[in-house]
C-alpha cells in the first residue's frame, strides 16, 4: 500500500514515518512539510492512502481534500479533536489525534485494507502447518491465531481457544503463510495478529486477551 504523509512538523513525520516502517505492505513514498509539494506530487503519482495533517500553513487538510477531490484514502491526523465532525463529512478513513500509537495507526490501516476488500472474512481462512513429528499437519483458522512465537527448534502458535500448537515450520515459512495485512513481526522471535492488538505501550503488546511482551 503506497501512502504519503502531509504535516508541517517535521518532528510529527519522524514519528508516523518510525510507526509505518514497522508495518507490512505499508510503503512510504514520500513525506511533505509543504502541503502544495504535495499536491503538485499528486498530479503525477497514484497513492493508496494519504495521512494528512489540518492545521498547516498556506492551505489546511480540509481545502487540500477539496483539491484532492477524492482521488485517494485518506487518515487525518491532527492535535485537535474538534475538527472530527467536520473530517468525516470528506468520508475520511479515520481521524488520529496526537501522539499517534501504533494501535490506533494499525486499527486505522485495517478499516483501509477493509475499504478495499480486504479483511478477516476475504482473506483464506485457514493455513496448514507441519506439526511436531513426521506425517502430521494441523489445519489452523486464521482469524484464531492471536500469535506466534519462536523458541529454539519450535515454534509454537497460540490461539483464542487458548490453544498452542507446535509446528517444525520456521517463523520465516509460517510469515510467508499469513496475509502480510493482518500480520505484523514485532520481534525476531515474535508475529502477532493486527486485528487482536488493543495496545501498544511502554514495550509491551496488549492483546485482547492477554499481554505479551
Amino acid at each position: 500500500m503506497k501512502c504519503i504523509i502531509v504535516d508541517d512538523e517535521l518532528a510529527a513525520i519522524k514519528i508516523l514515518e518510525n510507526h509505518l516502517r514497522k508495518i507490512p505492505k505499508i510503503e512510504i513514498k514520500y513525506s511533505f512539510s509543504d502541503p502544495m509539494d504535495a499536491l503538485e506530487y499528486l498530479r503525477s503519482h497514484e497513492i493508496d492512502l494519504i495521512f494528512l495533517d489540518i492545521n498547516m500553513p498556506q492551505i489546511n487538510g480540509f481545502d487540500f481534500m477539496d483539491l484532492l477531490k477524492g482521488k485517494s484514502n485518506v487518515i487525518l491526523t491532527t492535535a485537535y479533536s474538534e475538527f472530527a465532525i467536520e473530517g468525516y463529512k470528506y468520508d475520511v478513513v479515520d481521524y488520529l489525534c496526537k501522539p499517534i500509537g501504533l494501535s490506533e495507526l494499525l486499527k486505522a490501516i485495517q478499516k483501509v485494507e477493509e475499504r478495499g476488500g480486504t479483511s478477516l472474512d476475504k482473506v483464506q481462512d485457514f493455513i496448514l502447518v507441519k506439526g511436531d513429528h513426521k506425517g502430521k499437519f494441523i489445519k489452523v483458522a486464521i482469524a484464531e491465531i492471536l500469535y506466534i512465537q519462536a523458541a529454539g527448534n519450535y515454534v509454537f502458535i497460540y490461539t483464542l481457544n487458548e490453544q498452542r500448537i507446535i509446528t517444525l515450520l520456521t517463523l520465516k515459512e509460517l510469515e510467508g503463510k499469513l496475509p502480510a495485512e493482518l500480520f505484523i513481526r514485532t520481534h525476531k522471535t515474535y508475529i502477532v495478529s493486527v486485528y487482536h492488538i488493543e495496545l501498544i505501550e511502554g514495550g509491551e503488546l496488549i492483546l485482547r486477551y492477554l499481554i505479551a511482551r
